[in-house]
């Protein structure tokens, strides 16, 4: 049992118009879904096989501005979000393309294993584009003055640190607690066409009662 990617991050912004416009029209991703209701609006735009969701609401703020990896003792957990390019036309062609845009770079930085370029959104969140010459040969591939003891056990799950499962979900409890802000989303997906269900999805709903 593993994750097997990201599904999305969430950020928060006063500006969804503007939100859209530089991650649909600048960065060109597709905006994929939406939610909307009593003032608070929830979208993805997908980034790959992942998305990238913002929420707006009235009173929300844009982050306070700190550049990708500065040291802060502010609390908090985030520092940046990386996509990635194939190939290194196609990382300098994205150069071009923001500071055409009006948008600050930093960079190209080489950081051995792969070429960054830095920049902003318009909520001040910090944004990377990055370019892979290198492949991992050997995991961990850490190099480090250092190195965590914990790092020699290796790359994958170490067992016996955490507890084994001992009360499992039977079938007939597999079922969701209750209803969240997207969720008469579904039914006007489904109406209007716009939106389909999964195999393992259409079962689901059929073992709660859902047509």
């Amino acid at each position: 049992m593993a994750l097997d990617r990201i599904d999305h991050l969430a950020f928060i912004t006063p500006d969804l118009t503007g939100t859209i416009r530089f991650y649909r029209d600048l960065l060109g991703m597709e905006l994929s879904l939406g939610i909307g209701h009593d003032g608070f609006r929830h979208y993805f735009f997908t980034a790959g096989h992942n998305y990238i969701a913002f929420f707006a609401y009235d009173g929300a703020s844009a982050m306070t501005k700190k550049f990708h990896g500065n040291r802060t003792s502010d609390p908090i957990g985030f520092d940046h979000v990386a996509f990635t390019v194939e190939t290194r036309e196609e990382f300098f062609e994205w150069k071009d393309r923001l500071e055409a845009a009006g948008i600050e770079v930093t960079g190209p930085i080489d950081h051995g294993v792969f070429w960054s370029l830095y920049f902003f959104d318009n909520n001040n969140i910090p944004l990377e584009i990055a370019w892979n010459l290198m492949e991992v040969a050997e995991a961990p591939a850490v190099v480090d003055d250092d190195i965590p003891a914990i790092v020699h056990e290796g790359s994958g799950p170490q067992p016996g640190h955490w507890p084994e499962i001992t009360q499992r979900t039977a079938p007939e409890d597999m079922k969701p607690a209750k209803a969240g802000n997207a969720y008469a989303l579904r039914k006007e997906l489904l109406a209007s066409g716009r939106g389909r269900l999964t195999a393992a999805g259409r079962v689901a709903l059929e073992q709660v009662g859902e047509d």
